[in-house]
């Protein structure tokens, strides 16, 4: 099958939107909470689920290419500290 039959997600901002959607909320709580240095943990878990699932794998990928990497285990990194920085950045802001 091709990329376009899977229709996976073209841009990292899609990929992220899509992990927000999944990921249940308590999880997201859990990585918003990690530092960024700690992210390197999500490596055999939610990047081996980004890898497999949003066609990492496929040859001339290109979400893959949006990430400006050529391996789809660096480029699921970028996605997931993409994610939580999206993750971080909508955390309700104390004064």
């Amino acid at each position: 099958m091709t990329e376009d039959e899977h229709d996976f997600p073209k841009t990292i901002q899609e990929a992220v939107r899509l992990l927000q959607r999944l990921v249940p909320e308590p999880e997201q709580a859990k990585i918003a909470a990690m530092s960024e240095d700690e992210l390197i943990n999500q490596h055999f878990g939610l990047g081996m689920w980004i890898r497999n699932n949003l066609g990492l794998w496929e040859p001339d990928s290109v979400l893959v290419r949006a990430t400006g990497q050529i391996e789809p285990d660096d480029a699921s990194t970028v996605i997931i500290r993409a994610f939580w920085q999206r993750l971080r950045d909508d955390l309700p802001k104390v004064h």
